[in-house]
């Protein structure tokens, strides 16, 4: 474990924002975690993992802590499922991914997220009709004071859309080191719900699908929309889908019949932000480094040079647009740094 001075953070965020740290330091076990965090003379620390869920506005004067922690173990095999423990440093993908390899079924729907598997219960992250929350059994995380590991259960995770424990009464308190899985070995809950997974697999020739089936499809549409961060700087979906209750979507849907919308339950629809900011007019319009994709206008890029502050700018622009538009508040999905 050693401690590094005036480190580009360029390669260890997905945006690719040129930001510094002050100090640095990798961590590969949860002991150095631990070490780490007793360094009394870096008194300021900032927890830094797969880097795709934040924009860093300014450099960062503190000890930034590098989560490197590898590692996957079945815990248990049941009659149609496996418990899998996953260390906080694996990359979601590549870890989707040895999942499908060994038939292992739940996590497919969630192909391509960017980022690391530890900080998927902070977002609650999820994708096509499925969120971490459900394969999620529990976590286990550092108390930042105390050193202590402590395991939370889904009902203390209190996961939300987006959201969770973590991003409210826990923010700045833990760090999570692993999550626990159950996932299917057969008999696997096959999920089409949303159309655009059903339009690729119907143009893929394929009928009955398998859950890599599923993984295949999702990769494709995700890669038709979203842009790769080793080529072009993002952090995947900028910007959260609003939810509003029946009678504001009812009055929004009379006047745009044509907005495409998902029915949460019988009080609350989701509207897509990628179409209401597309509606007005930001589809592929950059502006200096920073920009609006051209395939999706949910994705906000970075297209060589631009700081963390243009990219947040352009997204404060975007979001008074939306709401002067269509009188909706949508809110940053990302976690903003600085």
């Amino acid at each position: 474990m050693q401690v590094q001075e005036n480190i580009s953070l360029k390669k260890y965020n997905t945006f690719g924002i040129a930001a510094k740290a002050t100090y640095f330091c990798e961590i590969n076990s949860v002991e150095d975690l631990a070490k780490a965090l007793q360094l009394e003379e870096y008194p300021d620390k900032f927890i830094l993992s797969g880097g795709s869920n934040m924009l860093i506005t300014k450099d960062i004067d503190a000890l930034v802590l590098y989560l490197n922690i590898k590692g996957i173990t079945v815990i248990a095999e049941e009659e149609n499922n496996v418990i899998l423990k996953v260390m906080a440093g694996e990359n979601w993908h590549q870890m989707v991914l040895w999942t499908l390899k060994r038939n292992y079924g739940g996590l497919e729907n969630m192909s391509l997220i960017p980022g690391n598997t530890g900080t998927a219960p902070i977002q609650n992250i999820g994708a096509y009709g499925v969120e971490l929350k459900d394969t999620f059994i529990s976590c286990e995380a550092m108390e930042i004071t105390t050193q202590h590991i402590r395991t939370f259960t889904k009902e203390e995770c209190q996961f939300g859309y987006r959201d969770s424990y973590f991003k409210n009464e826990g923010k700045g308190k833990y760090i999570i080191t692993a999550v626990t899985f159950c996932l299917t070995t057969n008999d696997h809950i096959i999920n089409t719900s949303y159309g655009a997974i059903e339009t690729q697999l119907e143009k893929d020739g394929i009928t009955d699908p398998t859950i890599r089936d599923i993984s295949n499809a999702v990769i494709a549409i995700r890669k038709s929309k979203l842009p790769d961060p080793a080529e072009l700087g993002n952090s995947g979906s900028f910007f959260k889908n609003p939810m509003v209750t029946k009678p504001e979507f009812e009055k929004f849907s009379a006047s745009y019949p044509e907005a495409p919308y998902y029915k949460v339950s019988e009080e609350f629809y989701k509207i897509p932000a990628g179409w209401l900011i597309e509606q007005c007019g930001y589809k592929g319009k950059r502006f200096g480094d920073a920009g609006v994709h051209k395939n999706q206008a949910l994705v906000l890029v970075n297209y060589a040079n631009a700081t963390g502050s243009e990219i947040l700018n352009l997204a404060h622009r975007i979001i008074k647009s939306v709401h002067e538009k269509f009188g909706i508040k949508i809110s940053p999905e990302v976690n903003i740094i600085g």
